[in-house]
């Protein structure tokens, strides 16, 4: 978004019992229990979740330890951690199928490490990254707000919040920032459906999500009363898969920057990192970040393009929207090549993605999170590259 002048912009969000969001929970779960037992597993795993049945499909490579029965049970831990032990959805009851099978030789041997061949991209495709200055995340405000909102009504609902008493797990926000000049300042509609149980009162289910949100936005930013809309079918009580089919990476403008900037179209979930669709747009939105961090522009868009077994990128492209402070981009794209190995093995050894650190990447965004040292997780939002660009570019 470089547009001036007073306009408005929508982003949304769902929450981790959204259909779709169940598949990516159930696919990413699967992912790390691969890459526990063998770092170098090769995994694409999709899901499919409807009425009391769960479809598992994809290749997978590496460990031996995992088969159809684990498979099964990861799905239904991961469905009770959700929350679902409804009639139409349980973990308890819904019939799960795995129909997971060996890798592709012919993708294998293109992706693979062998003599003097280095490890190429396992697929070709075009990756974005974004930042921006809008919050102390460096990540567009709707989308920020949006996914923030139904974290907290998740976390008040898993801790028996009485703000949350009775709502389920499937909710979608939406919200809707005004801008002045390039700056949010405040939003002009929400819009929050929750499934909730039956014969709860929509007033009562109304006051307590007005209270959520009005907390959740920065003072003053909350939208006149008259749109704020919560639950605006009347009620919301079959939801979950039951209400709504589900499909693994279904969600991905959810899953990066809300629409505020282009998309390359791949999913995330389920994928390991030889997928470049996954690590390629975790290292674009990492160098997009450290250049807004160390203070080079207020607003990054970052492109890299692969060809399937290829190591190196085809291109690398930024953009700071004309708001670089005299900043050469030609050479910052220079500049960032030389200060990480944007060739798949680089890009998993730099950021440590060889590990199972995805299920939490399976909701409320993969981007603008908290990096966790002990976990190991979202290792792409660090700023650990700040000093060496200020340096290149003379900036103390």
């Amino acid at each position: 978004m470089r547009r001036t002048g007073e306009f408005l912009f929508t982003s949304e969000s769902v929450s981790e019992g959204h259909p779709d969001k169940v598949a990516d929970r159930i696919s990413d779960s699967i992912l790390d229990a691969f890459l526990k037992d063998d770092p170098f597993a090769r995994v694409a795993c999709e899901t499919l979740v409807t009425t009391n049945r769960v479809v598992i499909a994809g290749e997978v490579r590496g460990s031996e330890h995992i088969g159809r029965e684990q498979v099964i049970e990861l799905a239904r831990e991961a469905i009770k951690d959700i929350g679902y032990d409804q009639k139409g959805f349980s973990w308890r009851s819904a019939e799960i199928e795995s129909h997971l099978h060996a890798q592709s030789a012919d993708i294998a041997q293109g992706v693979d490490a062998a003599g003097n061949k280095d490890e190429g991209a396992g697929d070709q495709g075009i990756m974005f990254g974004y930042a921006c200055t809008e919050t102390p995340s460096l990540m567009p405000a709707p989308i920020h707000y949006a996914h923030l909102v139904l974290r907290r009504i998740a976390e008040m609902r898993r801790a028996g919040d009485k703000l949350a008493d009775g709502l389920l797990p499937d909710a979608k926000s939406q919200v809707t920032l005004r801008y002045i000049d390039g700056v949010p300042v405040g939003a002009t509609s929400v819009v929050v459906s929750t499934q909730h149980q039956p014969d709860m009162s929509q007033d009562a289910i109304r006051a307590n999500v007005h209270r959520i949100v009005e907390t959740t936005l920065p003072k003053g930013w909350m939208c006149p009363e008259r749109e704020l809309y919560v639950n605006p079918t009347g009620k919301f009580e079959i939801g979950g898969p039951d209400g709504d089919c589900g499909l693994t990476g279904r969600k991905i403008i959810v899953d990066t920057y809300g629409g505020a900037c282009p998309h390359g179209g791949g999913a995330f979930s389920g994928k390991d990192p030889t997928k470049v669709d996954r690590s390629a747009a975790y290292v674009c939105r990492y160098l997009a970040k450290n250049v807004v961090a160390a203070g080079l522009a207020e607003r990054c868009v970052l492109q890299l393009s692969y060809a399937i077994g290829v190591a190196h990128p085809l291109s690398l492209y930024v953009d700071l929207q004309d708001t670089g402070r005299d900043i050469d981009e030609a050479k910052l794209e220079k500049v960032l090549r030389e200060l990480v190995d944007l060739r798949p093995r680089g890009i998993r050894e730099h950021l440590t993605l060889n590990r199972p650190i995805y299920v939490p990447t399976s909701a409320y965004g993969h981007f603008g999170r908290e990096p966790d040292e002990a976990r190991g997780t979202f290792t792409w939002e660090k700023t650990d590259l700040v000093a060496a660009l200020k340096h290149a570019f003379g900036r103390g």
